[in-house]
């Protein structure tokens, strides 16, 4: 009788299971080589979100490329995880800074 009931609570803890993963929406093509990122779109903050950086400096350098920013110089991973560097944007000269989320955030 316990096998039958534990194989019954398995079969139900299985299929709910899988009911709950066909639910979850797909993945963005991109989180699969970065977890951290959740959405393509390149986003600029106000404040850097310090964490483990995963991106790659050439990876850094197309983010923030991609969001307006040319001459990119000095790039370098600091203590905190963050790309931080200098950059023109809009004929000025700015400091700017790509945290572990793929936030661009220029001073």
């Amino acid at each position: 009788m316990y096998s039958i009931l534990f194989g019954a609570t398995v079969a139900v803890a299985l299929s709910t299971s899988a009911a709950y993963a066909q639910s979850e929406p797909a993945a963005h093509p991109e989180a699969a080589a970065n977890a951290a990122i959740k959405d393509p779109g390149v986003e600029t903050a106000a404040v850097a979100a310090e964490g483990a950086n995963s991106f790659t400096e050439e990876q850094a350098r197309e983010r923030i490329a991609k969001a307006g920013f040319a001459e990119i110089s000095g790039l370098a991973k600091d203590k905190n995880g963050l790309w931080q560097g200098t950059a023109s944007k809009d004929g000025r000269s700015v400091h700017i800074a790509l945290d572990y989320k793929g936030n661009v955030i220029s001073k």
